[in-house]
């Protein structure tokens, strides 16, 4: 029987093979088991000598064969250093692992972030109009002058007019090349001839822009000798102070509106005491660059072309003129006090006016008119300026100025004759002016009449409503629309009128012969934008 202390016998092969390895060699295992089986005395305190070599035989050959698993390990540099590769990848593995996670986690935050102030602020709109964008700062003080909203940032603009901030990014982003327009363009004809390019907003800009009007333009005053689109004054009051003057002098101003740009009208707002922030909104949603339009792929580009101005449509238009006018007017008017004249200003017609002796003075005030004109960035039209002398018809603004304010005589007979003709044969075949909307024509000139003289206008406007009574009694009706009356028919006309025919001649020979250039020239400026923006 065998102690508790010793090995019991083997229950498989493999524990046998086991065993056989744990105890070295061969010779000590076969005196564990003679020792387990009583063949071997196992009760001596010290081992005899036979026993000993054994055991020290079993332990030198367990060495023996560690040093020689290390000697081929180390032997083995291939294997040494694939293991060590496949180490370093699995660790690089699970660094990149972990970094993707880390970027991949600040990567949402950023883009929480960036969304964020997105919904409340406005960093870029467009290339060289976005360096004020960062500076809140309003003079309050001169805000609270006039009574002006406080606004600072993209946020409070965007509170103000009613729309989200990334609807107002959208409004005011400054463009070179893109795929919306915020304007419908279309050409009227000018009563001295020639056509006049109307650049109309589009529903959601035109709201804004008649907010900034009634909010902001409206709010300051402007110079007394300004009367175009001012509330209280009108044609006629501009005329009014030309009556009866021996000499009237009409000068007008060259490209009014394109001569405003946009960095005249940020100083308007500027000035006004608005942060460099609001002003940068505030003038980009008042202006617009000249538009070339391309096909291409497809699809409809607009180019910008020249730098953004005032447009001709925009509600904000005439109010901020007068505004940045106001120095121009302060001048003009000082230069015709000293010289006895008296002056007016509606938009870009500019009226002198004088009697007697103070007459003399025509030359030296148009010299000098030329100069302060100038000097305030405008420029006179060398081909409309009138000086009407004593003996001639004088008129200012379509008002007739000679004795008291009038409408022309002869242009007033041939609108009773039409009015006369219409109620014998009827609005068939008629016209008036430039327009097909007869009934809106005449209504127009009536009140036009009206306006000046009231004596005879209360005449022609009863005639004229008793007309539009009996021929369309829906007229009074009609919702008024965005566009003068007759404007679509006129670029439908214009646009036919332009078109080539057959011979390469145009349809009307009045009209410009198109340049077969142009549009192909469009398309490879639209093309270079692309290729840049690209980059």
């Amino acid at each position: 029987m065998s102690s508790d202390s010793e090995p019991l016998r083997p229950a498989t092969r493999q524990e046998l093979y086991d065993r056989l390895r744990q105890a070295g060699t061969r010779d000590a295992f076969l005196l564990e088991e003679m020792k387990r089986l009583g063949f071997w005395p196992s009760n001596h305190e010290v081992p005899n000598v036979s026993e000993q070599f054994i055991l020290r035989e079993a332990d030198l050959a367990r060495e023996l064969r560690a040093l020689y698993s290390e000697h081929r390990r180390l032997e083995d540099e291939a294997a040494m250093l694939r293991e060590l590769r496949k180490q370093r990848l699995a660790e690089s593995r699970q660094r990149r692992e972990v970094t993707k996670l880390r970027r991949e986690r600040e990567r949402k935050d950023r883009a929480d972030q960036r969304k964020k102030r997105q919904e409340s602020e406005i960093g870029y709109l467009g290339e060289g109009v976005s360096g004020g964008l960062n500076h809140p700062e309003a003079d309050e003080a001169r805000l609270a002058r006039f009574h002006l909203p406080v606004l600072t940032d993209a946020q409070s603009v965007a509170g103000s007019l009613g729309v989200s901030v990334g609807e107002l990014r959208f409004l005011a982003f400054s463009r070179a090349v893109s795929r919306t327009n915020h304007y419908q363009r279309f050409y009227l004809p000018k009563k001295t001839g020639g056509r006049r390019l109307i650049s109309a907003p589009m529903p959601r800009l035109k709201a804004a822009q008649y907010w900034i009007l009634e909010n902001i333009l409206r709010l300051v005053p402007v110079h007394d000798a300004a009367h175009g689109f001012v509330g209280g004054r009108s044609i006629v009051s501009n005329a009014r102070p030309h009556v009866g003057a021996q000499v009237v002098i009409n000068l007008d101003l060259k490209d009014f509106f394109p001569t405003v740009t946009y960095p005249r009208v940020r100083g308007v707002f500027r000035k006004l005491g608005y942060s460099e922030a609001a002003a940068t909104i505030l003038a980009l949603l008042c202006t617009e660059p000249d538009v070339d339009q391309a096909e291409l792929d497809g699809e409809t580009w607009f180019i910008a072309d020249g730098e953004r101005h005032l447009p001709q449509g925009a509600p904000t238009s005439p109010a901020l003129t007068n505004l940045l006018c106001t120095r121009l007017d302060r001048r003009l008017a000082g230069l015709a006090a000293k010289l006895g004249f008296a002056y007016t200003r509606y938009a870009d017609d500019l009226t002198f006016s004088a009697s007697g002796e103070r007459t003399k003075n025509v030359n030296k005030l148009r010299s000098l008119v030329h100069l302060i004109v100038e000097g305030e960035d405008f420029r006179v039209h060398p081909d409309k300026t009138r000086v009407m002398r004593p003996g001639s018809r004088k008129e200012v603004t379509g008002i007739i100025v000679n004795d008291k304010p009038g409408v022309d005589r002869t242009t007033l007979r041939k609108f009773r004759a039409l009015l006369h003709q219409i109620e014998q044969e009827g609005i068939a075949g008629k016209r008036w002016g430039h327009t097909d909307d007869v009934l809106a024509a005449i209504q127009g000139y009536a009140r036009f009449v009206a306006m000046v003289d009231a004596q005879k206008g209360q005449v022609l406007t009863a005639r004229v409503k008793a007309i539009i009574d009996q021929i369309e009694p829906a007229f009074a009706k009609r919702p008024r629309k965005t566009y003068p009356q007759g404007a679509r028919r006129w670029i439908k006309k214009m646009v036919v009128a332009e078109t080539p025919t057959a011979s390469g001649v145009p349809a009307n020979p009045s009209a410009p012969t198109p340049n077969p250039e142009k549009p192909q020239g469009i398309v490879w400026k639209l093309l270079g934008k692309l290729g840049g923006k690209k980059k």
